[in-house]
């Protein structure tokens, strides 16, 4: 695995469990608003990290961290993604994925090789905007069949969606909700202007701003209609 990054302890990756989260380089997509620059622009990228420094790491943190977080870039581009993950579970760790869910096959492989114990899946747009957000001509029938291994895969997962008012407006999240009716979890996340591709983007007019409080409370309630959890994940 290309890892461009690691993050030694995180406490909100992984619901409930203390977690290193390992950022691996490389992205099929490239959405304006991605804060993860450096492992999305090849002129960006930097040195990896040795794998097995990785794992030494790893295994001296045994019984003070809980799980590892495997996000990215786009972890399931790499082609050793499998035994990366049972080299992380044979030291009996926890797992999750962080996966924009180009690659449902990869994904069906994870899930049937019993290496995943958590999912979180972005939600970029509606289906019919994708291309506009990622930047990239996006096979559609591919998210949707990830949404669909995730919804019944029987292992724990979130649906995510960062919300920049300069894309997504009231109809296109509420586009989003029912799009994603009947899942267990989706998270409703504040953007975050800092280390972004588009340097241009803010967060003005935002629904999560002080003045469009009756906004965000109509999302929520709308929300809670089609989504069994329905959260809200802030900046700050």
């Amino acid at each position: 695995m290309k890892i461009g990054g690691m993050q030694k302890v995180s406490l909100i990756d992984f619901p409930g469990r203390i977690s290193c989260v390992l950022f691996t380089q490389g992205c099929n997509f490239c959405c304006q608003f991605c804060h993860n620059e450096s492992l999305v622009l090849p002129e960006k990228f930097g040195r990896l990290m040795d794998e097995n420094e990785i794992f030494k790491f790893l295994g001296i943190k045994r019984g003070k961290i809980e799980a590892v977080v495997v996000s990215g870039g786009e972890p399931t581009l790499h082609n050793d993604i499998e035994d990366f993950f049972k080299r992380i579970k044979k030291l009996g760790f926890l797992t999750k994925l962080d996966t924009n869910g180009t690659r449902p096959d990869v994904l069906d492989s994870l899930y049937k090789a019993n290496l995943l114990d958590y999912v979180a899946m972005d939600i970029k747009h509606r289906f019919d905007m994708y291309a506009e957000i990622s930047n990239v001509v996006v096979d559609i029938e591919s998210i949707k069949r990830s949404v669909g291994l995730i919804k019944n895969s029987g292992v724990d997962y979130e649906f995510r969606t960062t919300i920049v008012s300069t894309f997504h407006s009231l109809y296109d999240i509420k586009g989003i909700i029912l799009q994603l009716s009947g899942a267990k979890r989706f998270v409703l996340q504040e953007f975050d202007p800092t280390h972004t591709i588009n340097k241009n983007l803010t967060n003005d007019n935002s629904v999560f701003a002080p003045q469009n409080r009756i906004v965000l409370d109509d999302i929520v309630n709308f929300g809670k209609l089609h989504i069994g959890e329905f959260k809200i994940r802030t900046v700050k």
